[in-house]
């Protein structure tokens, strides 16, 4: 059988050149294909020689760095299943996904050693390894010592290769499995949709421990064999002085935004750029438009998924951008919009968004029936966002069921954060809801009740919150107030509150 792996795909697309430079730093290191090639054997050997079973995984929380990419390179050329986790999530959520996931690895910063191998371990993980944004910690130096040729793994296209985890709305997280396949089939339908061609450079700004930036920027320029300009964080003005070097950005609307407050960011400083993509969250149509008479390029909008990788895009070429929407189906996905009871709606109208495609995930970690649930019986995933398909055939997202919040290209699950305002002392309930936030696209604002006889504290409600959650999570703005607007069924009305406080941050 030939071999499947993603790894052995995006390997072959290397140049023949292995000394040309594959990364470039913004500390000044330069990476070859040749460094790749080796860096990425000697770790997938060392993987190796821990005997795992087959489709153990490999949990990673670290800072971005190149060695986190060979790491998770690595883990594909290896077999394994790689499991990125956020930086931001504290001892309660990687509790969670550990006790959930059950790796064989775990990957950390050497800060956080401490409290996160006594989870590991508690939860019966066997190896525990540091890895630092310095080209320091265990991993490196026990890689060190592993030899540098190593075969791929043979892998069939159904095999894993990522578990992502999706917060549900009901509060706990889901991990999505994406296959070698789901991935692969992906790359190469953007590396043709988007023009990706020879000579190419991509700036990768965006973190890379979900699909933005792992899969979409990065899969986009390994199976092009293009050079990366690689920011460990998103400094705008950083950005601006390479944009002459590069061809091709991706960013989250957020990052959009701070680059439009740079004055050098100016049609000169574009002059080589190739195409800019948005994604993550909702593009304002401000944003668009400013970006189009600063810089004389139009941003490409698209839409995707962690269970699903990308599945719409505004044209590359051959067809107008339009500001607002997320383009058409790529080639190979099958979109339809249906109303809650499954039947077809016409054009222009609103319902749930539903999708088909070999880029569609194999379900939910040992979550079966949440996976029965969330397809149909004609093999289509229910998105759970909702959106219209226009006569032109642009799809528009117009919301998400079940309230999401996405503040600064994050997914902000109120369900969950709902859950730890209520279990504080002296609340009777609390809703969070999302509104237009100039900088982030969207923020969490919490509303709160007080028990009878209670006093609560608004600041102290968050900083609460920000000793428990990751930073992304927490609500912009906390009011205590004595009711909570509620239909004849008692259910809270979020629409209403939205309207509240919909000009709190404008």
């Amino acid at each position: 059988m030939k071999n499947q792996n993603l790894f052995t795909a995006l390997r072959a697309a290397f140049p023949a050149d292995l000394d040309a430079v594959a990364i470039e730093t913004d500390n000044g290191l330069t990476y070859s294909w040749a460094d790749l090639e080796r860096s990425t054997a000697m770790m997938a050997n060392l993987l190796q020689s821990l005997n795992l079973p087959r489709g153990a995984r490999v949990a990673v929380q670290v800072e971005k760095s190149v060695e986190a990419v060979v790491l998770y390179l690595a883990t594909l050329r290896a077999g394994y299943v790689f499991l990125p986790l956020n930086t931001a999530y504290q001892s309660t959520e990687i509790e969670y996904f550990i006790g959930n996931a059950e790796p064989a690895v775990l990957v950390c910063s050497s800060r956080n050693l401490g409290w996160v191998s006594k989870i590991a371990f508690k939860a019966g993980t066997q190896n525990v390894f540091t890895l630092d944004d310095d080209r320091t910690g265990s991993l490196l130096d026990r890689a060190a010592h592993c030899s540098d040729q190593h075969e791929a793994a043979v892998m069939h296209e159904d095999d894993l290769a990522a578990i992502l985890y999706t917060s549900g709305t009901t509060g706990r997280s889901k991990g999505a499995m994406l296959s070698h396949g789901n991935l692969l089939s992906n790359a190469l339908v953007l590396k043709d949709y988007w023009g990706w061609k020879k000579g190419d450079v991509l700036i990768h700004a965006l973190p890379i421990f979900h699909v933005h930036g792992l899969f979409v920027a990065l899969h986009g320029a390994l199976i092009n064999g293009s050079k990366m300009i690689w920011m460990s964080k998103f400094d705008p003005k950083r950005v601006v002085e390479k944009l002459p070097e590069a061809t091709v950005f991706m960013g989250v609307p957020t990052l959009y935004v701070r680059l439009l407050a740079e004055p050098g960011l100016t049609q000169e400083a574009c002059r080589n750029m190739r195409l800019f993509v948005a994604g993550s969250a909702p593009l304002l149509i401000e944003t668009f438009n400013d970006w189009k008479a600063r810089t004389g390029h139009t941003i490409l909008e698209r839409y995707g998924m962690s269970e699903t990788a990308m599945l719409t895009s505004n044209p590359y070429q051959g067809g107008e951008r339009r500001g607002g929407t997320v383009g058409f189906a790529l080639p190979g996905v099958s979109l339809r919009v249906q109303t809650d009871d499954g039947q077809p709606l016409p054009l222009g109208e609103i319902g749930g968004i539903q999708v088909k495609g070999p880029n569609i995930f194999k379900g939910y970690w040992r979550m079966p029936e949440k996976t029965k649930e969330e397809f149909t019986a004609d093999g289509y995933f229910k998105t759970g966002d909702v959106g219209k398909i226009d006569a032109d055939g642009y799809i528009t997202i117009v919301g998400r069921s079940k309230d999401l919040i996405i503040s600064g290209g994050y997914n902000v699950y109120p369900a969950e954060i709902e859950g730890y305002i209520n279990d504080m002392p002296g609340v009777a309930e609390s809703a969070l809801v999302g509104v237009p936030h100039p900088d982030f696209g969207e923020a969490g604002v919490a509303v709160v009740i007080a028990k009878p006889g209670a006093a609560l504290d608004a600041a102290q409600i968050l900083a609460t919150l920000k000793s428990t959650l990751a930073n992304f999570k927490i609500p912009k703005q906390c009011f205590v107030v004595n009711e909570l607007p509620r239909n004849t069924m008692g259910k809270v009305q979020k629409n209403l509150l939205r309207d509240q406080y919909k000009g709190l941050f404008a």
